[in-house]
């Protein structure tokens, strides 16, 4: 199997973490998106969008990294990442859909305002930071009270929902937003755990 994307890429890091947690083999194919490879004719090929990353294995070929953790879960050996009680496999693409559609909002924006923006050679627009920061402030204390019942957003298991939500968490804690999510006691709880994760610390390693 091999991944085509870049470290720094939050995307990358959701599959890649998922790869490390299910201590498979794989090779990365990098692409610079700060020379704009991720536009070229190869990685369109794979990837219409001009996104990464992107996966093949054998003649296999799939896009959108959520599509791609899926994937990884169910057909390669090992721990599960995905509950196999229906009612908890269930919740667990809810919370996936809630970091995808209430979370990623306002982690994304923040992130590329304070951190992606001034490394592609731009500036950070503060009222979009603003207004990504008012985007967390209206989810984080419904993560907040969810992960107050349990370690892991499906309980004691973790799963394919708390590897979404990694990525941006890691870079947003690097942003004028450290505050206003460690304030949110159990999400910071959580953070704290995850983030110790063998798998986490190889995907984040230099």
């Amino acid at each position: 199997m091999k991944i085509f994307g870049n470290p720094m890429s939050t995307c990358t890091r959701r599959v890649v973490m998922a790869l490390h947690e299910k201590q498979a083999k794989f090779e990365l194919g990098m692409i610079d998106f700060t020379k704009g490879e991720h536009k070229g004719a190869e990685n369109l090929a794979r990837q219409p969008f001009g996104q990464i990353p992107s996966l093949t294995d054998g003649d296999f070929t799939l896009f959108e990294s959520r599509a791609m953790i899926r994937y990884i879960d169910e057909t390669v050996p090992g721990q599960s990442l995905t509950p196999k009680d229906p009612k908890a496999h269930a919740l667990m693409e809810q919370w996936i859909s809630v970091e995808m559609e209430q979370f990623n909002p306002g982690a994304a924006g923040i992130v590329g305002q304070e951190i992606f923006a001034p490394m592609m050679g731009g500036k950070t627009d503060a009222a979009k930071a603003d207004e990504a920061k008012k985007k967390l402030a209206t989810v984080l204390p419904v993560l907040d009270k969810h992960l107050a019942k349990g370690p892991h957003f499906c309980g004691d298991q973790f799963t394919l929902a708390d590897v979404c939500y990694m990525p941006y968490t890691a870079y947003a804690l690097n942003t004028s937003a450290k505050e206003l999510i460690l304030s949110h006691t159990h999400f910071a709880a959580w953070w704290n755990r995850v983030s110790e994760r063998a798998a986490w610390k190889a995907t984040t390693a230099k």
